[in-house]
C-alpha cells in the first residue's frame, strides 16, 4: 500500500499549464497519512490546486481512525465508502515518490518508488467534503492503489495508480463515464517507474530531513533501449 510520500518542490505549471494554484504545494521528505496534502481537481471546469486531509472522511464516518488513506481500484464501484466519490469527486496528488517496504529476513528495507526520469508523478485519488457548518467544511482524500507488476512486484503488492498528464482532464471530469475512468487505473508501464533503497530513517515519520529520500543503492528499473 501507499503509507508514505516524498513530495519535493515541483514545477507543476510546466506540466499542467492551465493549473490555477491558489495554495502553496505541500512538500516534505516523509509525509504520512492523517495530515494535509495538496490535491488537484476540477472546479467549474478549471483545474485547481487545493489542500485536503489524507484520510477519506465522509460525513457519516464515526471514528477518524477508520478513515482510509488508500482505496483499492477494484472496490471503487462496490464499496459505499468509495462509490459516490469515484463517480463525482476524483482528484490527483502531485508527488515525487512513494515509499514502500520490501520484506527481508530480519527487517523491512525501505525503497522510494519514483519515475525513472525523476519527474513528477500524478497519483490518482478520491476526495470528499464534510460540512461543519453551513459555510465551513473540511475536505479529505484517499489514494487509489492498483496491483504492482514487473520489477517492482517484489517490493510491494500495490502502488498508487499513476495518471498520465494527457489524461488529467479525462480522469478528473465527473462527466467521464465510469468505465473510462476505471480503465485509467492500470499498473504503470514498466519503463515509467524505478525504485532505489533509502535509509531506514524513513521508518519514523518524525524524521523529515532530506536524507530520508536519498538513495543508498542503485535504482532498480528497466534499461532504456539504445537507439541504433
Amino acid at each position: 500500500m501507499a503509507g508514505r510520500l516524498y513530495i519535493a518542490p515541483l514545477e507543476l505549471e510546466r506540466l499542467l499549464p492551465d493549473l490555477v494554484a491558489e495554495t502553496t504545494l505541500i512538500t516534505g521528505a516523509n509525509l504520512a497519512p492523517r495530515r494535509p496534502l495538496s490535491i488537484l481537481r476540477l472546479e467549474g471546469g478549471q483545474l485547481r490546486q487545493a489542500n485536503a486531509f489524507w484520510g477519506l472522511t465522509p460525513p457519516w464516518l464515526k471514528v477518524l481512525d477508520h478513515a482510509p488513506h488508500c482505496a483499492r481500484a477494484e472496490a471503487l464501484t462496490t464499496r459505499p465508502m468509495f462509490r459516490e466519490a469515484f463517480g463525482a469527486r476524483r482528484c490527483l496528488v502531485p508527488a515525487s515518490g512513494v515509499y514502500v517496504w520490501k520484506p527481508q529476513p530480519r527487517f523491512k528495507q525501505p525503497f522510494l518508488v519514483t519515475r525513472a526520469d525523476r519527474g513528477p508523478l500524478l497519483l490518482a485519488g478520491l476526495w470528499c467534503r464534510f460540512h461543519t457548518t453551513l459555510s465551513e467544511y473540511n475536505d479529505s482524500m484517499a489514494l487509489i492503489t492498483v496491483p504492482t507488476e514487473g520489477l517492482l512486484a517484489p517490493l510491494t503488492d500495490r502502488l498508487p495508480a499513476v495518471i498520465d498528464p494527457g489524461n488529467v482532464r479525462r480522469w478528473l471530469d465527473p462527466q467521464t463515464p465510469l468505465a473510462e475512468a476505471q480503465a485509467l487505473l492500470a499498473p504503470a508501464p514498466g519503463e515509467l517507474l524505478g525504485a532505489f533503497p533509502v535509509s531506514r530513517r524513513v521508518n519514523d515519520p518524525a524524521n523529515q530531513d532530506p536524507a530520508c529520500a536519498h538513495p543508498t543503492g542503485p535504482m532498480l528499473n528497466h534499461p532504456v533501449p539504445q537507439e541504433r
